[in-house]
């Protein structure tokens, strides 16, 4: 059985909230997102739920120990929406500061993920 990667946060109750925009780095941000759920490293969130303020994710995100949110770009839409809805985020991640320029793509290749998620995961585990 493959040994389980973590987080080196400490938390088993981390929120992960993708920016998941219309461009490359949107689309990757949530694809980075889904792979972190499935190495159990957090719990991908709706961030658009928390834009609309609904009960049960407010309550969520209200019960994690750790917020983390991966946006795509610079316009950081899933850290502001975080934070305007009043939760402090502990850690973002922004996509196209790890070497990837935003384009109008919408279907970014499998290796991209991958070389961004190693990116990801290096980050994650030097905290």
């Amino acid at each position: 059985m493959a040994e389980e990667t973590k987080c080196s946060c400490g938390s088993a109750n981390v929120a992960l909230f993708p920016c998941t925009g219309a461009a490359n780095v949107g689309q990757i941000s949530n694809k980075i997102a889904i792979a972190l759920e499935e190495q159990g490293i957090g719990n991908l969130m709706c961030t658009v739920g928390i834009g609309a303020r609904a009960p049960g994710l407010m309550k969520s995100a209200e019960a994690s120990d750790r917020i983390i949110t991966i946006d795509g770009c610079p316009v950081n839409c899933a850290t502001k929406t975080l934070e305007l809805a009043g939760f402090k985020v502990d850690r973002q991640i922004v996509i196209s500061e790890l070497g990837v320029k935003k384009t109008r793509d919408r279907n970014p290749k499998d290796e991209e993920v991958a070389e961004v998620l190693e990116k990801v995961m290096e980050i994650l585990q030097s905290e």
